[in-house]
């Protein structure tokens, strides 16, 4: 018989190697840790008009997401054979690298998960740091391009956590030196002043770019999509999982969709806010912000773990970022009421 301390030897040592991602609930009056949206964009009433759906929970989804992608593809400009839906941006990273493989390459600091998945997956991550600017450090990107001949290179634009579009010049640079696959992942692009890589498409077969609604108030849903040429789309479909977006998501997101005057006031409202909260920032002394594309600032101060614990007893909740940037917390930008209540605990923790 097998003992129990022999049963983490039958893993495989990629796996066994990683540690879970924890997205961990700590209790709080004030939640700006997660980059969500602090609105509920539509009221469940509107999200969920349509009673046929509610009433045929019996039967599978639209494995296609046929009506989303039609809705989609209209909003976008693109067909519908260029919209590939996942269970959120996650799912469509791991399938990414399931399809085309490794080397991945990323920038760094950036998302987690295109290391964590690559590594899941048995692939090789490479991960090169960002310069003292935050952009892309294009010497040693190209360098890496051409020694490992990436099959995948990741560059989450607006970058989360650092906040900063990369240099758009220097994202085409790689584009144009890169063998494999580039992914754009624009998670944060509606709140970015850049309009994005989508018109690029065209031009640049071996773009990906990734976007999702989890940033816009939908983030429950967990609906992502990847643009990209039809032949990629069809590549990266054969590893989907059927039925991976549930009905009420795409019930929900089509809705969004349709309402889209009202997401956008949400999103404006939100940008507004992080200006004010840029300078309400700047004016502490022993803060430094840094200047945001996305629905977050990243600031630095002189010991994030005491903010951290202190701005917590207060019932605000945001994200030390020490381990990744030495010094550097990130905040959501709440609405004015919670980033106000923040503004005011940070003032009382500095002073003590």
């Amino acid at each position: 018989m097998m003992k129990k301390g022999d049963l983490s030897k039958l893993v495989r040592p990629n796996v066994r190697a990683l540690k879970a991602y924890e997205a961990k609930e700590i209790p709080c009056r004030v939640k700006l840790d997660a980059n969500e949206s602090p609105y509920s964009p539509l009221p469940p009433e509107k999200i969920f008009s349509n009673k046929d759906v509610l009433c045929s929970l019996n039967r599978y989804p639209d494995p296609e997401a046929k009506a989303l992608k039609k809705a989609f593809a209209k909003a976008l400009k693109v067909t519908d054979k260029d919209l590939l839906f996942g269970n959120g941006s996650d799912e469509l990273i791991y399938y990414l690298i399931t399809t085309f493989g490794g080397p991945v390459l990323f920038p760094t600091p950036t998302f987690v998960m295109y290391g964590v998945i690559a590594q899941a997956l048995g692939e090789k991550p490479i991960g090169v740091p960002l310069d003292a600017t935050f952009d892309l450090d294009m010497d040693r990107m190209l360098a890496i391009i051409k020694k490992d001949k990436p099959k995948l290179v990741f560059l989450s634009s607006p970058n989360n956590p650092t906040g900063n579009c990369y240099s758009a010049d220097r994202i085409l640079k790689v584009i144009e030196a890169s063998k494999g696959i580039v992914v754009v992942d624009e998670a944060y692009q509606p709140f970015s002043s850049s309009r994005g890589f989508l018109p690029l498409l065209k031009d640049y077969k071996n773009l990906i770019i990734l976007r999702t609604m989890s940033k816009i108030g939908f983030a429950a849903l967990r609906v992502g999509y990847m643009i990209a040429d039809e032949i990629l789309i069809n590549e990266v479909n054969k590893v989907r999982l059927p039925y991976n977006l549930n009905a009420l998501s795409q019930t929900a997101a089509l809705e969004g969709i349709k309402n889209k005057k009202v997401v956008d006031a949400r999103i404006r409202a939100i940008t507004d806010e992080r200006e004010r909260l840029f300078d309400e920032l700047a004016a502490l002394e022993g803060v430094t912000p840094f200047p945001s594309e996305a629905n977050f600032i990243l600031f630095k101060v002189t010991d994030p773990e005491k903010i951290f614990q202190g701005l917590l007893k207060q019932g605000v909740l945001i994200k030390n970022m020490d381990r990744v940037i030495g010094h550097a917390m990130r905040v959501t930008i709440g609405s004015r009421a919670e980033n106000t209540i923040f503004i005011d605990a940070l003032e009382k923790v500095l002073n003590k």
